[in-house]
């Protein structure tokens, strides 16, 4: 059975309604950046585009070199804009700068990713499919930290009201201060599940004021 990370780590554990302190470990993550809406904007189709067939190359060169099977993980994103109310009240996703990832395990070699790169940029060539952000793909560590998250069930229009609070409320009440960048985990395919029923785990890092 494939090992799947979802269940382990206590970072991809959260409730809606609760907000909730986690340690999260330092993590790899395949990554590209972007900016503007991901309704519209081509970079984040492409971005998307390029990741997935990445991660499953990835996936199959692990089993078959390593004999170590573990699942493809969630789409994720890290959400930045100059003013952040961009996120809370306006959202003005024009105005929005962004890195989506994929995590993937420790035991993949930065050899077996550009292995990977160049596997999928020859195999979707035939087909006239490359990604044009296939190559500004990089494989990264991220520590976050010590963050707050919880989870979001709902078109992802409706986190503003869950943010607003987090930022506005919990995070100073708590004697916190935010730190890194907003963290967007996609538990659902958003191909097959209704806005309505959209899981998504809300994380942000923050540090503590004394």
């Amino acid at each position: 059975m494939a090992i799947d990370p979802k269940k382990t780590l206590d970072a991809y554990r959260a409730k809606k309604g609760e907000f909730r302190l986690v340690e999260v470990p330092a993590i790899r993550y395949l990554m590209v950046d972007g900016a503007g809406d991901p309704n519209t904007a081509p970079a984040y189709a492409a971005a998307v585009a390029a990741l997935f067939p990445i991660a499953y190359t990835l996936k199959f060169a692990s089993r078959a070199q390593l004999g170590v099977d573990t699942v493809v993980m969630p789409l994720e994103g890290l959400w930045h804009a100059p003013d952040m109310q961009a996120f809370t009240t306006r959202r003005d996703k024009s105005a929005w700068l962004w890195t989506l990832m994929i995590m993937v395990p420790d035991h993949v070699t930065h050899e077996m990713f550009v292995a990977a790169v160049d596997s999928v940029e020859v195999k979707l060539a035939t087909k006239k499919q490359v990604s044009p952000a296939l190559r500004s793909v990089r494989l990264e560590t991220l520590d976050e930290g010590l963050s707050v998250q919880t989870l979001h069930v709902g078109s992802y229009d409706d986190e503003a009201p869950v943010l607003d609070e987090l930022h506005h409320r919990f995070i100073p009440e708590n004697g916190l201060r935010m730190t890194g960048r907003h963290h967007e985990i996609y538990l659902s395919d958003v191909r097959r599940v209704a806005p309505a029923k959209l899981r998504t785990i809300l994380r942000q890092p923050v540090a503590r004021l004394t």
